[in-house]
């Protein structure tokens, strides 16, 4: 993970969040992964968003790779930096590890779009949410 990234969430895995066959479900990797997100987009809209709830942001892509077995107990830290700043859209990848022995246990990539909840269509950054997410943009980011 770049030193760009911040950290997005932190969390254990409890029992109930497992399956059958012992380990994390997957729809508790992707509510992790969608907490993560809302933190990484709070950071890049900034405090006068919260303000402004005509706005918000629509995934339009995520892809997740399962990369380690995530057990009962685990203690979780996700770490989230941006990969690329669009015209409307920011593509950002997160990564799920092993708070203490840093063992990397999912990767999650997702394209959001800044988006108009009255006109229900994509919209350009604005020029301080542009910065921001410049400011968490990899620096081996294409």
């Amino acid at each position: 993970m770049t030193e760009r990234s911040i950290v997005t969430f932190v969390g254990v895995v409890h029992p109930w969040m497992c399956d059958t066959m012992g380990h994390m479900n997957v729809r508790h990797y992707a509510a992790m992964f969608d907490d993560a997100s809302f933190q990484l987009l709070g950071h890049i809209a900034g405090a006068e968003a919260a303000d402004d709830t005509g706005k918000g942001w629509a995934d339009v892509r995520t892809e997740i790779e399962y990369k380690h077995e995530t057990k009962p107990g685990a203690l979780l830290t996700i770490r989230s930096h941006v990969v690329k700043v669009g015209r409307s859209s920011i593509t950002f990848e997160q990564e799920m590890r092993g708070s203490l022995d840093g063992v990397l246990h999912a990767r999650a990539r997702t394209v959001s779009a800044r988006f108009d909840l009255d006109a229900r269509a994509a919209i350009a950054l604005d020029p301080a949410a542009r910065a921001r997410a410049e400011a968490l943009l990899a620096e081996d980011a294409g």
